[in-house]
C-alpha cells in the first residue's frame, strides 16, 4: 500500500510543477549615483532560463566599458502544500567606470525569451565630480573608489568635515502662519553606527514632525567640493506663532563611529571584533533664524487660516418637516495651517435648535504645511413650519500666492419647513446626529387621590390676608422678573462679557474630550484637544481673537488682570509642555496623563485668578 502511495506521489508532484511567474520580464539594476573615476556594477535580470540573443544597450560614452557581460544563474525550487514552485533567472553582468560628470541615460537591453522579444527600462546615473582633495582621493581609490565609506583608525580624531548634520528652512523669510519645513541631514564619510539625537526646543513655532522612514538609506551627494553619504535624518514642519526675528537653536547628536584598531596582533584582533571598536563624536547643528513679518491688518471674520483653501458646502434636505433634523456640511480644502483655522458659522434662522458642529480632518503633511480636507457637519432642527434662508458661510484667510485675504463664499439655501407631528414643546431634547427627534405623543392626566378638604358655609376667602397675599406675591415676583430679566438681556448683549463667563465651561468641555482621547490612547487627536482647551480658555477670558494671541502677549495681558507671575509662567509652561510631549522620547502614557493634569490644574487655578 505504501508504494502505491509512493508511486501517486511521483506521479501527482509533476502535475503540480508550476512556474512562479509566466510573464518573463528584464530588469536593469545600476547606481542611481556614482563619482567620476569610480568603478560600477551594472546588471540585467530575466526571469526565465529559455532566453537567447541578449543585446547589449549602446553605452553612452561617459562611462568605459572594463568587463562584461558575464552572465551567471539562479533556480529556486519550493514545494508548499504539494505545489512546486520554481524560480529561474539569469543575469548579464558588467563592470563600468564613468569617467565624466553629469547626468546620463543607459538605453534599453533587449533578449528573446521563447521567440518573443522583451526589453529592459532605461536607466538614469548621475556622475558627481571627485573630492577636490587629491590627496584623500588618492587614498580613497586604493580603497576601491571616491566614494566609499573609509573606516577610521582607532584613536584618530573624526573631524567637523568627515562627519556632521546641516539644518536647512525651506523658507527664512515667512507670514505669520506660514508653513516652513526644516530638514536636519547627515553627511558622512566614515563608519556611522548609530546617531541620537533630540528634538530641537522650537519656541514661537506650532510643530508637526514629518513621518519618515525609520530605516534610513544614504545615498552619494557632492556638497562643497567633497562627495558623503548622506541621509535626510528627520523633518518638521513649523507655524511660526509669533512675529519679529525667531530662532531655531542649535541642538547636539551623539554619533557612534567604527574605528580600525591598530594593532598585529592576530588573536586580539579575532576577540575584538576583528580589529574594530566604536567611538563617540559630539555633533552640533548651525542655528537658523527665521524672519517672520505680520499678516496686514486682520479683516473682520478672519477665520486665521494662511495658505491656499477652498470651500463647498451641501444640505441634506431643502424641504423638510418640523422636528426633524437638518444638516449643512462645509468643506474646506487646501494646504497651510488647516488645524488652527477656526470653524466658520453657518448662520441658522433665529427659532432652530441648533447643535455643536462635528469636524472630520483628513491631513496629511507636505513642505506646504499640512494638505488635505477638513469636513464639518452642522445640525439643526427647524422648531416652526415656514419659509426659511440659510445664508452662505463665509471663510476669510491669507491667501500666501496674492498676498491679500481672500473671502470665500459657498451657496445659500432656501429651506421649506411643513408642519410636522407634535408641537415646539413636546420635543425631547434626547438627539444625536441624524437620529430621528423623539416627541412625546401623549401626556398621561393622573386624577387626584387623597383626602378632600372641605371648607365650612360661611367662611370666604374674599378679605383674607391669603386673599391679598395672592395679589401682593405675584405683582412682587413680576416686578423682580423684570429686573433680573433686564440685566441678563444688558448681559447677554455684551458678547465679550457672556464669552469671557462660558470661558471655563468651554475649556471643561473639551478637557472632558480629551480625557476621552487619552482612555483610547489617541495621542496627536488628545495633544491637539488640550492645547485647543488652552488658547480657547485663554482667548474667552481675555476676549482676544486666538489669531492674534501669543505666548508674549498672553504674558503682558494676565499681568493687567492681576494674575501672578508665578500662575502666568506655569500657564505658558503648560503650554510648552504640551507642544512637547509628543515628541518626546518616553513612556506615552505618562506624559499624556501628565499634560492632562497640567492643564486641568492651570485651567482650574487661573479661573481663581482673573477677576472681571
Amino acid at each position: 500500500m505504501k508504494r502505491i502511495l509512493l508511486l501517486l506521489t511521483l506521479l501527482i508532484i509533476p502535475v503540480l510543477y508550476v512556474k512562479a511567474d509566466d510573464k518573463a520580464t528584464l530588469t536593469v539594476d545600476v547606481p542611481d549615483v556614482v563619482v567620476n573615476g569610480d568603478q560600477f556594477r551594472l546588471a540585467f535580470t530575466v526571469n526565465s532560463k529559455d532566453v537567447k540573443n541578449f543585446r547589449a544597450p549602446s553605452f553612452p560614452d561617459a562611462f568605459d566599458v572594463l568587463a562584461g557581460p558575464y552572465q551567471s544563474f539562479y533556480n529556486s525550487t519550493q514545494i508548499i502544500n504539494g505545489k512546486t514552485t520554481s524560480v529561474s533567472t539569469v543575469t548579464y553582468n558588467y563592470t563600468l567606470m564613468a569617467r565624466k560628470e553629469g547626468t546620463f541615460t543607459i538605453p534599453a537591453a533587449s533578449i528573446d525569451v521563447d521567440g518573443e522579444k522583451i526589453f529592459s527600462a532605461a536607466a538614469q546615473v548621475k556622475v558627481l565630480p571627485p573630492d577636490q582633495d587629491t590627496q584623500d582621493s588618492d587614498n580613497t581609490s586604493k580603497q576601491g573608489g571616491s566614494s566609499s565609506v573609509k573606516t577610521q583608525k582607532a584613536g584618530s580624531q573624526i573631524s567637523d568635515d568627515e562627519l556632521f548634520i546641516t539644518a536647512t528652512a525651506s523658507k527664512t523669510k515667512v507670514y505669520e502662519q506660514e508653513a516652513i519645513l526644516l530638514t536636519y541631514k547627515v553627511y558622512t564619510n566614515v563608519n556611522l553606527r548609530q546617531l541620537y539625537g533630540d528634538m530641537p526646543d522650537l519656541k514661537g513655532f506650532h510643530t508637526q514632525q514629518v513621518e519618515l522612514p525609520q530605516q534610513k538609506t544614504f545615498t552619494i551627494e557632492h556638497y562643497k567640493g567633497r562627495n558623503y553619504h548622506t541621509t535626510v535624518w528627520s523633518q518638521y514642519v513649523l507655524f511660526p506663532q509669533q512675529t519679529g526675528k525667531l530662532e531655531i537653536p542649535s541642538i547636539t547628536f551623539d554619533g557612534v563611529v567604527a574605528q580600525q584598531m591598530a594593532t598585529d596582533d592576530l588573536f586580539d584582533s579575532f576577540f575584538n571584533g576583528g580589529g574594530i571598536v566604536e567611538v563617540k563624536k559630539k555633533i552640533v547643528t548651525p542655528k537658523l533664524t527665521i524672519n517672520v513679518e505680520p499678516l496686514p491688518t486682520k479683516p473682520a471674520g478672519f477665520s486665521g487660516g494662511v495658505g491656499t483653501f477652498s470651500i463647498s458646502s451641501s444640505i441634506n434636505a431643502t424641504e423638510v418637516k418640523t422636528n426633524d433634523a437638518v444638516t449643512v456640511k462645509v468643506i474646506i480644502k487646501g494646504t497651510g495651517n488647516m488645524k488652527l483655522i477656526s470653524t466658520p458659522e453657518v448662520k441658522f434662522p433665529q427659532d432652530f435648535e441648533i447643535y455643536d458642529p462635528k469636524t472630520d480632518n483628513q491631513f496629511q503633511l507636505t513642505k506646504d504645511g499640512l494638505s488635505g480636507t477638513q469636513t464639518i457637519e452642522y445640525l439643526a432642527i427647524p422648531r416652526h413650519a415656514g419659509n426659511f434662508t440659510i445664508p452662505p458661510v463665509e471663510f476669510t484667510y491669507f491667501d500666501l500666492k496674492s498676498k491679500s485675504y481672500k473671502t470665500l463664499k459657498t451657496e445659500a439655501y432656501e429651506l421649506k419647513v411643513a408642519k410636522g407631528e407634535g408641537n415646539a414643546e413636546q420635543v425631547v431634547n434626547d438627539f444625536t446626529n441624524k437620529e430621528q427627534v423623539k416627541v412625546l405623543g401623549e401626556d398621561i392626566r393622573f386624577i387626584k387621590l387623597g383626602d378632600t378638604k372641605l371648607s365650612p358655609r360661611g367662611v370666604y376667602f374674599f378679605g383674607t390676608t391669603g386673599y391679598w397675599l395672592w395679589y401682593v406675591i405675584p405683582a412682587i415676583l413680576f416686578v423682580g422678573f423684570i429686573v433680573v430679566y433686564r440685566q441678563r438681556a444688558l448681559e447677554n448683549a455684551n458678547i465679550a462679557k457672556m464669552k469671557t463667563k462660558k470661558a471655563n465651561k468651554v475649556a471643561t468641555k473639551r478637557l472632558k474630550l480629551a480625557g476621552k482621547l487619552l482612555n483610547e490612547n489617541k495621542k496627536n487627536e488628545f495633544y491637539d484637544e488640550v492645547l485647543k482647551a488652552l488658547w480657547g480658555y485663554i482667548s474667552d477670558k481675555l476676549n482676544i481673537p486666538v489669531s492674534q494671541l501669543s505666548k508674549d502677549n498672553i504674558e503682558f495681558e494676565l499681568n493687567k488682570y492681576g494674575v501672578s507671575a508665578e500662575l502666568t509662567k506655569d500657564f505658558i509652561a503648560a503650554l510648552n509642555e504640551c507642544e512637547f510631549a509628543r515628541y518626546a522620547p518616553g513612556d506615552e502614557n505618562a506624559a499624556m496623563d501628565k499634560v492632562y493634569t497640567t492643564a486641568s490644574d492651570v485651567i482650574s487655578k487661573m479661573e481663581d485668578s482673573i477677576k472681571h
